[in-house]
């Protein structure tokens, strides 16, 4: 059986190898490549907040708000708390009638090393808005306040905006609620565990028009004061926060990491989004694949190596140097081994 792992190399022995296991399928839900088990069900941590930012576009909050593309783009993103995705943060919460007060996302030092360490040399306060999720967060509230939901505890599973993202985690991966994991998520959220198979398959959904149809056309409990009885205008929500990603790769993420650098390798055909504890989702909205993968052990650096190299065997090459292979450093800067991937895809079952 093929298999995906990664390696790390040190005096050219292999010292340790982190299992992957992964699934690519098309909007049908066929199976077009997979590694290790495809159907392990895992937490879906970061990887969902494309379907948790899709009742913004669906309830008519973006509208209602003026929320813009780059807003749009930074609700789904796992940022690095660059200054201009800061001050989109705040930006948004000031158009909701919100404060950071409001934010329930906590704070932590910014993914991105090259901006931690310019924040602490210039003694930068880190509040709520800093967080990778402060997006994702700001957009919850937008939901809240379009519905005249209580702001207060958004977080919690019970409150309705939870509920919301639930329906569309379950609508999109095609997974009933009642069988949807939940748990709490790092930044206090509501995250979801499901089968990768079904990851990938809602990641291949947001590509494919008929089935964005059909889901809007189930959206009437949903519909409040918006006119959203458009058939056009609804079956575009998950075309929007496609183009939103793409059109912004620079918010995703931020400079120097591997969602926006796969992006930016291959501007218009890959949406790369990371979640925590080595996983990682995509779309190649062309061929309307989608992709997820989880890392075994959780090891997150491998599961950059192991989406770069998937991404390469599904076409888009060249992908980043640096993302296909990592050197191991020692505490002097100098480089004493590497990580890279050893093997591939195995063509899925439902494949012909």
């Amino acid at each position: 059986m093929t298999s995906v792992i990664v390696e790390e190399l040190r005096g050219g022995l292999v010292e340790t190898r982190h299992v992957v296991h992964a699934a690519v399928v098309d909007a049908t839900g066929r199976l077009l490549g997979h590694a290790g088990d495809p159907e392990l069900v895992t937490f879906w941590r970061s990887g969902a907040k494309p379907f948790q930012a899709l009742p913004l576009v669906q309830d008519g909050v973006v509208e209602r708000f003026g929320i813009t593309a780059p807003e749009l783009a930074l609700c789904c993103a796992s940022h690095s708390s660059e200054p201009q995705q800061v001050r989109l943060v705040r930006d948004l919460l000031d158009k909701i009638g919100c404060s950071e007060r409001d934010l329930l996302c906590g704070s932590h030092l910014p993914l991105s090393e090259r901006v931690a360490q310019d924040y602490a040399t210039r003694g930068v306060r880190l509040t709520a808005a800093y967080s990778n999720c402060s997006g994702k967060h700001a957009g919850m509230l937008a939901l809240a306040c379009h519905h005249g939901w209580p702001v207060a505890f958004y977080t919690r599973r019970d409150h309705p905006v939870q509920q919301r993202c639930l329906t569309e985690v379950a609508r999109w991966s095609e997974v009933p609620a009642e069988r949807v994991g939940t748990a709490v998520d790092g930044c206090g959220v509501v995250c979801f565990a499901i089968p990768l198979r079904n990851m990938a398959l809602a990641y291949a959904h947001l590509a494919n028009a008929e089935f964005g149809m059909r889901n809007a056309e189930s959206q009437g409990e949903f519909r409040g004061a918006s006119d959203l009885a458009s058939p056009f205008r609804i079956s575009h929500s998950a075309l929007r926060i496609v183009e939103a990603m793409l059109r912004h790769p620079e918010l995703i993420a931020g400079d120097g990491r591997p969602c926006t650098d796969m992006m930016r390798a291959h501007p218009g055909r890959v949406v790369a989004k990371v979640g925590a504890a080595g996983v990682y989702c995509g779309l190649l909205p062309q061929e309307g694949w989608g992709i997820a993968l989880k890392v075994a052990d959780g090891h997150g650096p491998a599961a950059v190596i192991a989406m770069a190299g998937i991404l390469s065997e599904l076409g888009l090459r060249p992908q980043p140097e640096r993302l296909v292979s990592q050197l191991i450093l020692n505490t002097r800067g100098e480089a004493v081994g590497e990580m890279r991937i050893n093997g591939g895809l195995e063509r899925g079952n439902d494949a012909e």
